[in-house]
């Protein structure tokens, strides 16, 4: 009989189906003394090695997970006190921006289509304090899907963009049969066209289009 004292402790573990690391941990044995002990002694785990081997790897899973969460969140945090406070050209610069990737370049007229409602309203704020526009001025189609509902998508973009429904013009609805599966639900709201009028005023329309153009030409 080995004369350590955890010895017998120990073969009692092992004896009842305990795994060298779980004995490990309640007796903290090394596990290769465990090793040199039980070599020659059969092994027959228990209910709590076989729940952990059937388990451990969605418990490992689920441990990656939140420490992944908890990174995506860190560095969120980090990422916008770096931006800091957006003063006027920041805004300036990052609306033309936007309106390099998503707004019209042809035709002298000035549109922004998007989906993603903070885009959208980004997109107003920047007419508004940027090119000088009112509520007058800014115009919202929305088109979707047949499944979207169009009552509920008007007021989510009412309530996005504080636009009376005055501003509102007709729907459009995506009547294709040939539509991709894939796609459905992906835009429950749809995608909000949003125009610009000059109610008269060329510095509200083709001229600030041809500004715009030259922002973004300068800019390039």
């Amino acid at each position: 009989m080995n004369r350590n004292p955890l010895w017998a402790e120990a073969k009692k573990l092992r004896d009842a189906g305990y795994s060298y690391n779980m004995i490990n941990e309640k007796l903290r044995i090394a596990k290769s003394t465990l090793s040199n002990w039980f070599k020659d002694t059969a092994f027959t785990p228990n209910r709590e090695i076989i729940h952990r081997v059937r388990y451990g790897p969605m418990k490992a899973a689920q441990v990656n997970h939140n420490r992944k969460v908890e990174e995506i969140k860190m560095l969120n945090q980090i990422g916008v006190k770096e931006i800091g406070i957006i003063n006027k050209r920041d805004l300036w610069m990052l609306g033309l921006g936007l309106y390099i990737g998503e707004g019209s370049k042809s035709y002298e007229t000035l549109q922004i289509v998007n989906s993603d409602p903070e885009i959208i309203k980004l997109a107003i704020r920047w007419f508004k304090e940027i090119c000088g526009l009112e509520n007058e001025n800014i115009v919202i189609a929305i088109h979707i899907y047949p499944d979207n509902g169009e009552d509920k998508c008007i007021k989510f973009w009412k309530d996005i963009t504080g636009l009376p429904l005055e501003n509102f013009r007709k729907t459009q609805i995506d009547r294709r049969g040939n539509k991709s599966p894939i796609k459905k639900n992906k835009l429950p709201y749809g995608t909000a066209h949003i125009s610009i009028i000059s109610k008269g005023n060329r510095e509200k329309g083709v001229r600030l289009f041809r500004r715009i153009k030259g922002w973004i030409n300068g800019a390039l």
